[in-house]
């Protein structure tokens, strides 16, 4: 009997608890609430989506930017090596020639053409002066893409700048002024550097720009460089290089030989 009653009472409890919740929801507030606490949840998770998004969003950015800047500087290195060497002149079609480089190997007549006379000496040219054919001031650009390693203000040269390429090229740039480049600058070729003036060294050239090709600190001539790429240049340094080792390993062979037959003659005496 007394657990009869006891399930009875406990069934009342639960009569009375369902009774109460279906009260509340008959309230005229009660759908309202469930409304904007049903929005509130769905917002948040809107919320902590779109976050987790635009945080995945920037990752992938920054990385497809280190692709990208991994991946440009093989094609700048490429497309550099592609440049073929210009003169130092953005109007190149009215450049003439002052003083050519001093050729070892040239004629009496060139060489003695290439001879700067200076403090009662001749001096031969290292490099070629450019001037316009009107005598004008003019741009001076770089010759090809590199970095300046060097920019420096001499009364005698007329202020220099020197950019570095590659595997030991520079070109130098003399007898300018209003230098527009610093030290540790990368430029980009035909770019404007400084403008054209005039040098204690060579006053005869008058408003010009002194421009030398130099391969592992030794001037070259220009004029053998003209016209073309980087790639090429490495290609017959390296041919000039293997016929030099050639012909040594020639003459050492020679040597040998010309011993060998002395030492047979002494023996055949």
């Amino acid at each position: 009997m007394a657990e009869v009653m006891k399930m009875r009472e406990e069934e009342k409890k639960r009569s009375s608890q369902l009774s109460k919740w279906k009260g509340i929801t008959k309230k005229r507030w009660f759908l309202p609430a469930l409304y904007i606490t049903s929005a509130a949840v769905i917002l948040t998770g809107i919320l902590v989506y779109q976050a987790s998004d635009d945080e995945f969003t920037k990752e992938l950015s920054e990385t497809r930017q280190n692709i990208t800047s991994e991946e440009s500087e093989p094609s700048i290195e490429v497309n550099n090596s592609l440049e073929t060497f210009t003169i130092p002149m953005a109007e190149a079609e009215s450049a003439v020639i002052k003083k050519e480089f001093y050729d070892v190997n040239g004629d009496t007549k060139q060489q003695e053409a290439s001879l700067v006379f200076y403090n009662n000496t001749y001096q031969p040219n290292t490099g070629i002066d450019y001037a316009m054919k009107d005598g004008k001031e003019f741009e001076v650009i770089a010759s090809m893409s590199g970095k300046v390693v060097s920019v420096q203000e001499d009364a005698l040269l007329g202020n220099s700048v020197v950019i570095e390429h590659d595997k030991g090229m520079e070109t130098h740039y003399s007898s300018i002024t209003d230098i527009e480049v610093k030290e540790g600058e990368k430029v980009k070729q035909g770019e404007t550097i400084a403008k054209s003036s005039t040098s204690g060294i060579n006053a005869e050239a008058g408003n010009h720009v002194h421009f030398e090709v130099r391969k592992d600190n030794t001037a070259v001539n220009p004029l053998d460089y003209l016209d073309k790429p980087l790639s090429s240049l490495k290609a017959d340094q390296a041919e000039k290089e293997e016929k030099a080792a050639d012909q040594q390993d020639e003459k050492g062979n020679e040597s040998e030989d010309s011993g060998n037959m002395e030492n047979g003659e002494e023996t055949g005496n």
